[in-house]
């Protein structure tokens, strides 16, 4: 006899709702079909044309069975009433009466078509033909149906939509209701690390699970087995790890002797180990995927960091079980690899920086080195400062020289101090005594200069005035000299004074202003950012009011309200100063309605105040961190937005810098008489010390004894001090910025940002190539442009005497001859020539102002607005729409395109 079909009662339910409509009141349902649903399932109600109909299921032998279970049906169960009487069995069709099956519905039993039962499920006219020979799957589908239903697909039911319905329904994989294929190695992996997912898989029958493996395996790739036998297993939150894991040990010298360590970590799930090779390349695949989604940033970068790392971890905890983490020290991916490398670049931190640079670049090349971005960047700060130590020390000749050196390195080094002192991320002590030593190392050199500065600052001192500065910038000649000359022809610079701001914090903020917005200027002439001498001792009192008055002078807030307003008066213009208080918004406001209508005048000069960093001074900051950027400072990036819409310039001004404490926290201040002031007092000098007489002493009689030594205090301790005579307190940054869609002020010029970086904190071999603000001969008048040596194969130029550059050839191209005519007002063709050749010796990227810097150094024309230029450029060689040249990265960076350079403008030129 043939096996039957089993029926149960989803199966049952669908044959009833497609058969009772058109029953003509017959109660009776024959099922040629076995049941095969539990006892408790053999009574249930079905809807039949919006009406609730009973259910009773019996599943009977022999026609003496069922002919009793009717007739106890209409006599005992429901005498009158329309339930409905469902018999399976195994009695063929042939044994059972007329007068029974005249009761039927279609008087005969009725078959079940496991088929048929689908495709209504699913509202499909048709079914693949490959699902009817898989009764697993359509099995699987009538047990799985989810309370809602399958979803509706139309004319045909697909194989490849069932077996997708049927995952999600399942295990939780994919989406039910989804009409595209969108089922991969990175949507299986993450699965795999979902807490419910790979326990259902294990759940499911043998037969199911075998069934979406093979079709997993088509649809993701050969790592989906492997994958799935771990699932089935109970250790799908692992998959990922050792997919990880698994590609580090291939890739390791010593791969033959782990193959059996990784092959007991695997267990029955291993089919064999040709399966590890693409099982290992579907996992790295995957991490390298959320990696470059990590490093995109913003809340999806943190979400796919959170995970790499997670997976990460646990990859190197899975090694370390079994004994594989010393054969894997030197690996790319796993965060042990990093680890190793990080100690291995710290070992080299008491030597030479070659050694250095190498192992930094060992761990810059390790895959999680983006994302340990504080570590990573701590540790090449680490290097730079191993550089400084390695350049021959400056010597320290003037005071006006020195303030500007501090501004253009040793401020740096400040930085670089302040960054590697909050200790690296890892909380690694091998790492972190390195970085102690180092430190160290770096205090002792820095002291060195702070000694040579203390007796150049005393000799100037005595003589020095506003008269006499012997080439120093004084303090109170900073509006002078640059607020001033950016109020000419009706400018209106808002003058922000960051009380306490030293060259460390002030490269760092500069650093933070959004180059798309914001462009860089300084005096013309000038090659690098303006630096002033503050007056001593350096406190508030003394320097923010010489500051704001423009002459020496000493009080509080009415009297530098006072000098400021007098200052601006004597050259006819209106003046309003904003202290602390004065320009905070009250409730719903960011700014002060007072402060943003003194903004929108333009008459009106502006200047505010912000103590942010000064107050830090006495208890430190709750984060613990010594940098400031930008969003940390009160009110900043409010100000510069309001300036920024009303078209101001902005000049970043301090009054005094400070220096950190730095040291144990046991130890106490220095014994010392006469103490005025946490860095100084009255009374003969003592070690560290360094006395100071003269005009530009503005306490203590006109002389006082101030510390040089950053160690040195004489009051209780706090986090920074001030009133001292080293280069951090004693200099004063100035830094001005103007609107990017703005002109350039004349007398200004651009400061490119790659110019403001010292040639030992960039890592350049050689110095950077010059690119001064200041005029220059006219190109043709003085002989030709000298011009570096290429570094690119793609245009190579020996440098010979009447040599035309790359940059030069261009602009006399026949294409570029004809471009310009369709171009208004075009740059001079040197200019042009200048801003290609610098781009082509940069490597085809350069910031808007370094790009027109290279222009009027070649040209002597100041382009006072950089970005106005570039699109010059573009218009110029941009030719049918191919983009030679570009602003990328938001018009942070303009980028060349040296091959299509040569293709359009290069080819067919005599060189």
């Amino acid at each position: 006899m043939a096996v039957r079909p089993a029926a149960g009662r989803r199966a049952i339910e669908v044959l009833l709702e497609a058969e009772l409509p058109r029953a003509e009141g017959r109660r009776l349902v024959l099922v040629d079909a076995v049941w095969a649903g539990g006892d408790e399932e053999r009574e249930f109600t079905v809807r039949v044309d919006g009406t609730a109909r009973r259910v009773h299921v019996t599943d009977q032998d022999s026609p003496l069975g069922i002919a009793d279970a009717w007739r106890r049906h209409t006599t005992d169960t429901d005498p009158g009433g329309d339930s409905v009487l469902v018999v399976t069995g195994r009695v063929p069709a042939d044994q059972l009466g007329w007068d029974l099956r005249g009761h039927a519905v279609r008087r005969r039993p009725l078959a079940v078509e496991q088929a048929d039962i689908v495709k209504q499920l699913f509202g499909a006219g048709d079914l693949d033909t490959r699902m009817v020979r898989e009764t697993w799957l359509l099995d699987a589908l009538l047990e799985a149906e989810p309370p809602g239903g399958w979803p509706r697909v139309g004319s045909v039911l697909t194989r490849d939509r069932a077996l997708r319905a049927l995952l999600a329904a399942r295990v939780g994989l994919g989406d039910m209701r989804a009409n595209s294929l969108d089922l991969d190695a990175d949507t299986l992996f993450d699965w795999s690390r979902t807490p419910a997912g790979p326990r259902l898989f294990a759940e499911l029958p043998d037969q199911q699970r075998t069934g979406l493996t093979e079709w997993l395996e088509e649809v993701t790739g050969p790592a989906a087995p492997t994958l799935l036998a771990l699932a089935a297993d109970g250790r799908g939150a692992d998959a990922l790890p050792l997919g990880a894991l698994t590609s580090a040990v291939l890739a390791c010298p010593s791969a033959a002797d782990a193959g059996f360590a990784l092959g007991t970590l695997f267990g029955r799930a291993l089919g064999s180990f040709d399966a590890l090779g693409p099982y290992a390349a579907a996992a790295t695949g995957v991490l390298t995927r959320w990696i470059a989604q990590a490093e995109a940033g913003g809340n999806t970068g943190a979400d796919a960091r959170g995970r790499v790392l997670a997976v990460l971890e646990r990859a190197d905890q899975l090694a370390e079980t079994a004994g594989l983490t010393g054969l894997l020290a030197g690996d790319r991916l796993l965060p042990s690899g990093y680890r190793t490398r990080l100690r291995a670049l710290a070992i080299t931190l008491d030597g030479r920086p070659g050694p250095a640079r190498a192992a930094l670049r060992d761990l810059a090349d390790h895959q999680l080195a983006a994302l340990h971005t504080d570590s990573t960047e701590r540790a090449r700060t680490a290097v730079r400062l191993l550089r400084w130590l390695d350049t021959p020390q400056a010597a320290l000749e003037s005071v006006g020289r020195s303030v500007r050196h501090h501004m253009e390195s040793t401020g740096w080094v400040d930085l670089a101090t302040g960054i590697l002192a909050e200790g690296d991320a890892s909380r690694d002590s091998e790492v972190g005594e390195a970085y102690h030593r180092l430190i160290g190392r770096v205090r002792d050199r820095r002291r060195d200069l702070d000694e040579q500065f203390a007796a150049v600052l005393a000799t100037w001192t005595e003589a020095a005035s506003p008269q006499a500065p012997n080439g120093a910038l004084l303090i109170e000649d900073v509006l002078a000299e640059a607020a001033a000359p950016l109020a000419r022809e009706g400018g209106r610079p808002l003058v922000v004074v960051l009380d306490g701001m030293s060259a460390d914090v002030a490269v760092e903020l500069a650093a933070g202003f959004d180059r798309r917005n914001w462009t860089e200027i300084v005096p013309a002439g000038q090659p690098g950012r303006l630096a002033a001498v503050a007056m001593l001792p350096t406190l508030t009192k003394i320097s923010r009011a010489s500051l704001l008055g423009g002459a020496p002078a000493e009080g509080g807030q009415d009297v530098e309200r006072a000098g400021f307003t007098a200052f601006w008066k004597k050259r006819r213009r209106e003046a309003v100063l904003f202290h602390k208080g004065g320009y905070e918004g009250t409730a719903g406001h960011r700014l002060a309605p007072e402060l943003l209508g003194a903004l929108a005048d333009d008459r009106t000069i502006v200047g505010v105040i912000v103590n942010t960093i000064d107050d830090a001074l006495a208890d430190g900051r709750e984060s613990g961190r010594a940098r400031w950027r930008i969003g940390d400072i009160a009110k900043l990036a409010d100000l510069l937005g309001a300036a920024l819409g009303a078209g101001r310039p902005v000049l970043l001004v301090s009054d005094h810098g400070h220096v950190l404490d730095r040291g144990p926290r046991e130890t106490g201040p220095a014994v010392a008489e006469n103490v005025q002031g946490a860095r100084w007092r009255t009374g003969p000098a003592q070690p560290g010390e360094v006395e100071l007489a003269g005009p530009r002493v503005r306490a203590g009689g006109g002389r006082i004894t101030a510390a040089w030594r950053d160690d040195l205090r004489y009051t209780a301790r706090q986090a920074g001090y001030h009133g001292g005579a080293s280069l951090a307190e004693v200099t004063v940054p100035v830094l001005a910025f103007v609107p990017a869609d703005s002109e350039i002020p004349a007398g200004w010029a651009a400061l490119p940002a790659e110019n403001t970086a010292p040639d030992w904190w960039r890592g350049a071999a050689e110095p950077a190539p010059p690119q001064e603000a200041a005029p220059a001969p006219q190109r043709g008048k003085g002989g030709p442009r000298k011009q570096a040596p290429q570094s690119e194969g793609l245009f190579p130029q020996p440098e010979q005497p009447g040599h035309v550059t790359p940059g030069e050839r261009a602009v006399r191209s026949k294409p570029y001859e004809t471009q310009r005519e369709f171009v208004r007002n075009a740059p001079a063709g040197p200019a042009v020539a200048a801003a290609l050749d610098a781009l082509l010796e940069a490597g085809g990227r350069l910031s808007p102002a370094a790009v027109a810097a290279a222009a009027q150094a070649a040209t002597g024309k100041s382009e006072r607005n950089p970005q106005r230029f570039v699109t010059m450029l573009e218009r110029l060689l941009n030719i049918d729409g191919y983009p030679v040249l570009q602003l990328v990265e938001s018009g942070r960076t303009v980028h060349l395109d040296k091959e299509l350079l040569r293709q359009q403008f290069l080819e067919g030129t005599p060189s």
